[in-house]
């Protein structure tokens, strides 16, 4: 994780560019935005084939010692309406200044579970108070939704309890479901007095989101053990890729371009190590062998989009104070711009060592990446604290221009104080909401490390509650 030093100058050519008909070249006009009033001449260029019109920014670094020019296919432009919420990109002067926080928007319908008797409870907008729920209408499908809808990955246990075996407050009220309807919409919910059967329901769901109230990648500082118990390394033989989070004993989510580069590895060569805070601890063959590898059907390379996998392992992980299972966000939840959230993983301390200007190859493919070389990574667990950001700023002219598409979230400061960074990829931005940890976003990707307007860019979990879910009842 990163602060930033100084960068070379960059000039930025924005080409317009039309595709040609199909096997025919695609043509870009050129033009050249470059302060202090530098212009560049540049020819016409051309490439074999181009998708839809779509908008490709060139970016040229120049040093005393060296000319390198490095093009960045920006994620075709979104189509109007395709941002989130409709949002029309700001300028940079709109944008200017960090965001405030918003308060949440009541849910039409809301779930919890009492710790101390697991019974399960509703409450109903119209109505605040907490309302026992009859077992009159309920079922194991509803119990499972239910623990969905509350950031869980399964139900482990439910029943019924008889109210002559408890002690209740005599004002206390009940809810229940009409005959035949498995809703969790306001108006299927039915205030009563009583409980026709005398029974109320207790359940349980999977564990999840017990962690720290709070610490401090570049800008972070070092963990404790079990600080962060859902933290994983993905790595590849000996070394660690990328970041990752226990969901279940046997489910790690991380991100697709992770893995989507070395496709081709044997599964047997992929490990996942919990319960870690410095790698120099790992020894050869230890961590959980993975059994199979699902990104995203829909991920792009081009864009990042969909930029998040499942991995299930062989065997499952033996939960302790030190491992654990995050929370997913619950079923419309929504953390507002400007919660204080906390990423962590064993990336880049130092933004100068980030594979923003891609040391490796001349031909950078920007959004780029987290994925880390081989050498200056960090040894120990780092965490920060990031302040989300709405899609709106973020989509502004002064910072991603409209490539954040409504699958993808931001989060860091303006001043690019603290921020994830190359080797951080795939790992956990987690938010805290009545005491659970939820995992709101996947590390993925970014313009440098800890850059000043350009913060980091996650997929957001939110978006995926659906294809997790189903991907691990199948497999």
């Amino acid at each position: 994780m990163t602060g930033l030093s100084g960068r070379a100058p960059v000039l930025r050519v924005v080409l317009l560019c039309r595709a040609g008909s199909p096997g025919a070249a695609g043509w870009c006009e050129r033009r050249l935005l470059a302060s202090r009033g530098l212009v560049l001449p540049l020819g016409p260029l051309m490439w074999e084939s181009l998708p839809s019109p779509s908008l490709l920014s060139v970016t040229l670094s120049l040093s005393l010692s060296s000319e390198v020019l490095y093009l960045w296919p920006v994620a075709s432009q979104p189509a109007a309406g395709t941002l989130q919420n409709e949002e029309i990109p700001l300028s940079c002067s709109e944008a200017s200044g960090e965001e405030a926080l918003l308060p949440m928007l009541p849910r039409a319908v809301s779930f919890r579970i009492n710790t101390e008797d697991f019974l399960l409870e509703v409450q109903v907008r119209a109505q605040p108070d907490w309302l026992l729920v009859c077992h009159e209408g309920w079922s194991s499908a509803l119990g499972l939704r239910i623990c969905q809808s509350l950031g869980h990955l399964r139900l482990t246990h439910h029943k019924r309890v008889n109210l002559s075996d408890i002690k209740l407050n005599s004002s206390r009220g009940f809810a229940q479901l009409p005959p035949r309807l498995e809703g969790l919409l306001e108006e299927v919910w039915l205030p009563r007095n009583s409980c026709t059967s005398g029974q109320i329901v207790s359940l349980r769901c999977s564990e999840c989101g017990a962690g720290p109230l709070a610490s401090r990648i570049v800008g972070g500082q070092a963990v404790a053990p079990g600080r962060w118990p859902w933290q994983a390394s993905v790595a590849l033989g000996s070394r660690h890729t990328c970041g990752g989070s226990v969901l279940a004993p046997r489910w790690v989510v991380t991100a697709a371009h992770c893995v989507h580069s070395f496709r081709l590895s044997l599964l047997s060569s992929w490990r996942v190590h919990v319960g870690l805070v410095r790698h120099s601890a790992v020894r050869p063959h230890q961590g959980a062998v993975v059994e199979r590898i699902i990104p995203h059907p829909l991920y792009s390379t081009q864009n990042h989009d969909y930029d998040i996998a499942l991995l299930r392992l062989r065997t499952p992980l033996n939960f302790s104070d030190n491992v654990g299972a995050v929370c997913l966000p619950a079923k419309k939840q929504d953390f507002p711009r400007g919660s204080r959230c906390w990423v962590s993983g064993w990336g880049h301390t130092d933004p100068r060592h980030s594979l923003a200007l891609c040391p490796a190859a001349w031909l950078c493919v920007p959004p780029s990446p987290r994925v880390p070389p081989v050498a200056h990574k960090s040894d120990t667990l780092q965490d920060t604290v990031v302040p989300l950001l709405s899609t709106q700023l973020c989509n502004s002219s002064c910072m991603y221009s409209g490539a954040l598409t409504p699958r993808m979230l931001c989060a860091g400061y303006m001043d690019g104080r603290a921020d994830a960074c190359q080797g951080d990829s795939g790992g956990p931005l987690v938010c805290l909401d009545m005491g659970t940890w939820h995992l709101v976003g996947v590390v993925s990707w970014g313009r440098g490390c800890a850059e000043p307007n350009h913060p980091g860019v996650y997929a957001k979990v939110a978006e995926f509650l659906d294809w997790i879910h189903d991907t691990a009842r199948v497999h």
